[in-house]
């Protein structure tokens, strides 16, 4: 696909140079040129928003700096090249502090400098609409309502929290067990918050070692300490006018929780090695598997924190509080895995549901997900069976002789056992145990009776 042309308007009285600009611009075959003798005529066509306006600083009935914030009045984003035959300097700094990208002063072989500054402004603008691109491209994905998928009346009370943290910069808790989605619920507050446009910043704070965690939050400073060989900005000050999200907070040491406390408080900290206190200004999302409140209790976590951080809680249900999603939740997870792999789609069947349903998920929508593509991929044809669904530590067979049962009780238990992995096919568990369907059916028969 070609990309549009980079549009281009030359506002010159001079009708002279007006000619030899235009020239000199329309040798490039990816230039859109329209130009114009004075301001009126080329303010009555700004609503065709150029990329680009050369601009003549005298005019025959207006001035270039009028000009100039008239367009950035009407669009920012719209690049100016200031030309004219003075070089005043208070002149120049004057239009460049109101927005101006250029000042050249005129002169017949100015087109070396002229296409150089109009290549710089194309990368820049290129550039720019890149990462506009990206930022819709990542709001999409973290739309909350997109993005967590589920439509239990659990999960519909956390689509309301999290509208309400959206609306505010309060300090958000989010608590729940491992594989519940903290992470995910953090980003869909920062992406459909007004801090969209600025980063998100992780910090896995049990991932980090005690004697680094001053360092990683707040950086330093070089030769702050041995091996401190150049300035490191931390977490704090990379996330500025973002959000920050300290995932498992309560693994935080003690001794660090005071610091973090006051940085929070103040909204500045200072890089080790540094007296000069840094200012940071970033949103706070908190995330742990553990009762914050018990932790306070027991002495491992401070009190002042816990009730600076605790701000709008938002606790996530576990997947096994959430009945009516799990299937959803496994639909999705599927089509995605199809889709990536390039396979065809997979459909789970009666069976396999009933599996899925009457299963706990200890590790939550995470372990559903891998159970469910792990499924995906050791099935065959287009249907998800009982026996393409595997759990931890699943397979009741060896268990079996934990209990003292009489032979004929094992055959039935062992029957069942195979019966349930293979979607109760009782041809294919008769060619597994090498026995006749009859048989199959006699005992499935006698334990009706």
């Amino acid at each position: 696909m070609e990309s549009d042309p980079f549009k281009i308007f030359v506002v010159e009285d001079d009708e002279w140079y007006n000619r030899l600009l235009v020239h000199t611009l329309g040798l490039n075959p990816d230039f859109e040129i329209k130009s114009f003798l004075n301001g009126k005529d080329f303010m009555d066509h700004l609503n065709e928003r150029p990329d680009l306006v050369t601009l003549d600083y005298r005019l025959p009935d207006t001035t270039g700096m009028e000009v100039l914030k008239q367009i950035k009045a009407t669009d920012p984003e719209i690049q100016v090249i200031l030309i004219s035959e003075q070089g005043d300097i208070d002149t120049v700094v004057d239009l460049l502090k109101y927005g101006a990208y250029d000042y050249i002063v005129k002169s017949n072989d100015i087109k070396e400098r002229l296409l150089n500054t109009i290549q710089n402004i194309r990368q820049g603008i290129g550039f720019k609409k890149e990462i506009v691109a990206l930022r819709k491209e990542v709001q999409a994905k973290y739309d909350f309502q997109n993005s967590i998928i589920g439509e239990s009346k659990a999960i519909r009370k956390i689509f309301e929290r999290i509208k309400k943290a959206i609306e505010t910069n309060i300090t958000v808790t989010i608590s729940g067990e491992t594989g519940t989605g903290k992470e995910l619920v953090a980003k869909a507050i920062h992406y459909n918050s007004n801090r969209r446009d600025s980063k998100f910043v992780p910090v896995n704070v049990s991932a980090v070692p005690t004697e680094l965690i001053e360092s990683e939050m707040f950086g330093h400073e070089k030769g702050a300490f041995t091996g401190a060989g150049y300035r490191r900005i931390g977490k704090f000050e990379e996330a500025d006018g973002g959000t920050l999200f300290l995932d498992e907070i309560a693994e935080m040491e003690t001794g660090f929780q005071a610091k973090l406390l006051r940085a929070i408080q103040e909204k500045e900290f200072t890089r080790i090695g540094s007296n000069e206190p840094v200012q940071s200004n970033c949103r706070i999302i908190v995330a742990t598997n553990k009762n914050l409140a018990q932790e306070v209790k027991k002495g491992r976590f401070r009190k002042d924190l816990y009730y600076r951080l605790l701000g709008l809680p938002i606790e996530l249900p576990p997947l096994r509080e959430r009945n009516k999603d799990i299937l959803i939740l496994a639909r999705y997870f599927i089509s995605n895995f199809c889709k990536e792999n390039n396979i065809e789609p997979k459909i789970l069947t009666e069976t396999a549901q009933k599996k899925l349903l009457a299963f706990d998920y200890p590790g939550n929508i995470r372990e559903l997900k891998s159970v469910v593509e792990l499924a995906a991929a050791l099935s065959a044809g287009n249907e998800i069976t009982a026996g393409d669904i595997i759990f931890d530590n699943e397979d009741p067979l060896p268990e079996l002789l934990n209990d003292e049962l009489t032979l004929r009780d094992y055959d039935r238990k062992i029957i069942r056992a195979f019966l349930n992995r293979y979607d109760n096919n009782q041809q294919t568990v008769a060619e597994k145990l090498d026995i006749s369907v009859s048989t199959i059916y006699r005992i499935l028969k006698e334990d009706s009776n």
